[in-house]
């Protein structure tokens, strides 16, 4: 299916506002460094925000689909999918932190 040019506005929109955040980009930059999933607690607490922010700003990363989410009982795992920042954000993977 082809996306129309609203399409791909709105997309981006979402992105770029997902990443307007320094909570989401530290999230992310931390994501960036790991090849294997990650529980979302663990990475809640190496960047010291708490739970019901982390819970946030990963839904607006979800939604935005930097991040790919799976859930198993009551954890969270997350990882950055690499295929939406390819796709419209060319070379960040090539940038330092």
């Amino acid at each position: 299916m082809n996306k129309t040019v609203d399409d791909i506005n709105q997309i981006s929109l979402t992105i770029f506002k997902a990443l307007a955040d320094p909570v989401r980009i530290r999230i992310i930059n931390f994501l960036k460094t790991k090849e294997h999933e990650i529980a979302c607690g663990v990475v809640a607490k190496e960047i010291n925000i708490s739970k019901s922010s982390g819970t946030y700003h990963f839904k607006l990363l979800q939604q935005a689909d930097l991040i790919n989410v799976r859930k198993e009982a009551r954890e969270k795992y997350v990882t950055l999918n690499t295929d939406t920042f390819h796709k419209y954000i060319t070379d960040f993977f090539d940038t330092e932190n």
